[in-house]
């Protein structure tokens, strides 16, 4: 990952309501979630929903497809690992110990997508 996709990747979810976004699509899953159903469980209005999305879809993070009526948006994953591999690519400077408690939190919180 270059160094400018992963600022953008931070400045994207450096917002608490575009965090809580990408949070949620993460826990939805790969089938992800309508905008209605994100606006309404996130008690967000429709234009900041819209603008927060587009900010995310913009950073590589969501992805959309129509189904129907409805706009489905879903986290991507592998922009995501991606920026957490980026993350922790020159971790621990050759002392493991450093990391390990982290990777035994990632191990811990996986999941099954």
């Amino acid at each position: 990952m270059e160094i400018k996709t992963a600022v953008a990747s931070l400045a994207a979810l450096a917002l608490e309501g575009r965090l809580s976004i990408f949070r949620l699509l993460v826990q939805a899953g790969p089938a992800g979630l309508p905008a209605g159903e994100i606006a309404r469980r996130l008690e967000s209005l429709p234009n900041t929903l819209s603008a927060n999305l587009n900010v995310l879809s913009n950073a590589g993070l969501v992805a959309s497809r129509r189904d129907g009526r409805s706009i489905i948006y879903t986290a991507n994953y592998e922009a995501m690992r991606d920026l957490l591999g980026f993350l922790m690519e020159d971790c621990c400077g050759g002392a493991p110990e450093i990391c390990a408690p982290l990777a035994e939190a990632v191990a811990a919180r996986a999941c099954a997508c």
